[in-house]
């Protein structure tokens, strides 16, 4: 074999692995709960599904410009510039094909080989991976389940060094649901303003999934507004995963960076697509504002279930779709042939006796954590959590 050392350091997406184990112990007969995908169940409001036949009835089918058909970049700006106090225009947005090519056009045009981004843990298990790809490294500071996994502003100050040159975070937060306040966001902005050539690469994919009543975006902070880059798309909060299409917003002169390099690699993203989004984001956001009302509601749910099982240490999301309970009281444990040591050894186990999909804790850069999705039907979360329930009993 051949391959590239960049390619043979890269490790697989964990979700995307367990992803691919549970289907094959489905194929096998088996029926497995998949609470492993960060994915909505929900389909895509029919609304927006009209305005994509709309646009193959018109024959949209040629290639758009790199960085998006305008009217989108356009109606993108001004939804920031209304709902989250960012200031910019059409010529400030790269649409790309889902919000994790937008992160990897940012690293990619941002990082040189030795740079550090810092990365609040726990974190999105493609962050790592695609620094490394970016040949810049990875500085994790932690936050704690006591304090909803949120860093502090201390922490920030204390891991910054002269290689310091990207702050990466999300909120809400996969794979915490934890929501930073604007005081809190404020902290941090305070930090970076004696390092002015930090930029701060903010992650709001999940920001239609939020259950305290404010999304606040950092960038609309004036003194750090032109070196933030707002990564968001439409995949959680219209439900359109499968459309791939997310965007990111900054400084002219790094949207034009980040328009010449993904003119090399994917060029613009799909047609359709676009029309679709475009109807999404200049129609009514009722549709969204539903999900997450569903989202909460389970939230809750799930949380009272998961209230039964001794031994877990919960906390309470305030938004995506996911719970991250610590797991470590199980570790030292055994069942048969399994030998609980780590979150790796209890979700292959829960998957194989269980018959359960998770995420253990390790992908994300909290292995006392396993992530549970409750982006899935009241029947399948009450079934799976007996199913938890159980399995855990039987570990001695």
């Amino acid at each position: 074999m051949h391959l590239s050392d960049r390619v043979n350091a890269l490790a697989e997406s964990e979700t995307i692995a367990m992803a691919k184990k549970a289907r094959e112990l489905t194929a096998q007969g088996h029926n497995i709960i998949k609470l492993n995908f960060g994915e909505p169940d929900f389909p895509t409001p029919q609304h927006i599904k009209d305005g994509a036949k709309k646009a193959i009835d018109d024959n949209f089918s040629f290639y758009t410009p790199v960085a998006g058909i305008p009217e989108l970049r356009k109606a993108i700006a001004e939804k920031l510039n209304k709902e989250n106090g960012l200031n910019w225009k059409a010529e400030n947005i790269v649409v790309s094909t889902g919000a994790k090519q937008s992160i990897a056009n940012a690293l990619m045009c941002l990082l040189n080989k030795g740079d550090e981004v810092i990365v609040f843990s726990p974190y999105w298990v493609s962050y790592s991976e695609i620094i490394k790809l970016s040949e810049g490294t990875t500085v994790l500071i932690h936050g704690t389940l006591e304090n909803g996994f949120k860093v502090t502003a201390s922490q920030l100050k204390d891991a910054i060094t002269p290689r310091t040159k990207a702050v990466l975070y999300s909120s809400p937060a996969n794979p915490t649901g934890a929501v930073f306040s604007k005081t809190e966001l404020e902290s941090f902005a305070e930090v970076l303003k004696d390092y002015p050539n930090i930029y701060v690469i903010a992650d709001e994919i999940y920001e239609y999934i939020n259950f305290t009543g404010e999304h606040f975006s950092i960038g609309s902070i004036p003194y750090i507004h032109d070196r933030t880059i707002t990564i968001n798309g439409f995949s959680k909060g219209y439900a359109m995963t499968g459309w791939r299409i997310g965007y990111m917003a900054g400084a002219t002169w790094f949207a034009n960076a980040c328009d010449k390099l993904q003119g090399q690699i994917t060029s613009a993203t799909c047609s359709i697509t676009q029309k679709a989004a475009l109807t999404a984001i200049t129609t009514s956001n009722e549709p969204s504002l539903e999900m997450a009302r569903q989202y909460q509601r389970r939230r809750d749910m799930v949380l009272e279930l998961l209230k039964e099982i001794t031994g877990l240490k919960l906390y309470v999301p305030d938004g995506a779709f996911y719970v991250f309970p610590d797991v470590s009281n199980y570790f030292g444990k055994s069942y048969k042939d399994y030998h609980i040591k780590n979150s790796d050894d209890l979700a292959m186990y829960l998957l194989n006796e269980a018959h359960i999909a998770l995420v253990q804790g390790s992908a994300f850069g909290a292995d006392n954590c396993v992530r549970i999705s409750y982006a899935a039907s009241d029947e399948d979360l009450k079934e799976a959590i007996r199913r938890l329930k159980t399995g855990l009993e039987k570990l001695q």
